[in-house]
């Protein structure tokens, strides 16, 4: 059936955290512990980051055990529900995610946990969009994309597309362009993937730690 008229779904993909075998291209700068820790704390951030955002249902669809702590952790923390990725790759995990938001939800929006600089506002931007356009991308710096949001979705724009490399987002603009579809594009944003990465993340939390202690 189709979504109700106005309804939001917000997902966020994540991995359960296994010792080495998360956060990976942090290596060696960060031990194999360290960068579990570190996606630990990314997750935890986003699931805040989508909580804060005060409206819609939130979805936390997880790649490996959906019973791990930190799921339940983000459950206590207001997660409306948990499922698991479908597919083969990425591209297969994100179509069949947002298809199935989509018989339920008339907007869906995707996001991954290793972004944080994704906000409460950041997310109205593609809300807002989604009014207008039936598919919002938020770009990486990195050359991948951070979030994606639809009115309407196809299978296409997941196909042949090289995941975790820098031409993700073009490859799949140009699948886009073989489609009826309308989109828009956000402000392009910084994933957290590598050494260099850090010091965005750091300056993050500082920021976050001064509000929170000015306010």
């Amino acid at each position: 059936m189709a979504g109700e008229s106005g309804s939001l779904l917000l997902i966020q993909f994540a991995r359960a955290p296994v010792v080495g075998g998360v956060k990976t291209r942090m290596l060696p700068v960060l031990s194999a512990l360290q960068a579990c820790d570190l996606h630990c704390e990314m997750t935890l951030w986003t699931t805040r980051q989508l909580l804060s955002l005060g409206r819609g249902t939130v979805e936390l669809s997880v790649a490996g055990d959906s019973s791990h702590a930190l799921f339940s952790r983000c459950r206590s923390l207001g997660v409306n529900r948990i499922s698991l990725q479908r597919g083969e790759d990425l591209g297969q995990k994100m179509f069949h995610a947002i298809r199935d938001g989509l018989a339920e939800f008339e907007n869906v929006v995707l996001v991954g946990s290793d972004c944080p600089e994704i906000d409460a506002a950041y997310l109205q931007q593609a809300i807002a969009a989604l009014q207008k356009t039936e598919l919002v991308f938020g770009p990486a710096t990195d050359g991948g994309y951070v979030l994606i949001g639809a009115r309407a979705i196809r299978e296409a724009l997941f196909r042949d597309i090289p995941w975790g490399g820098d031409q993700v987002y073009a490859k799949t603009l140009a699948a886009l362009a073989h489609t009826e579809l309308t989109w828009h594009q956000l402000p392009a944003l910084r994933d957290i993937d590598r050494p260099e990465d850090l010091p965005v993340w750091d300056a993050l939390k500082r920021a976050a730690g001064t509000a929170v202690h000015s306010a």
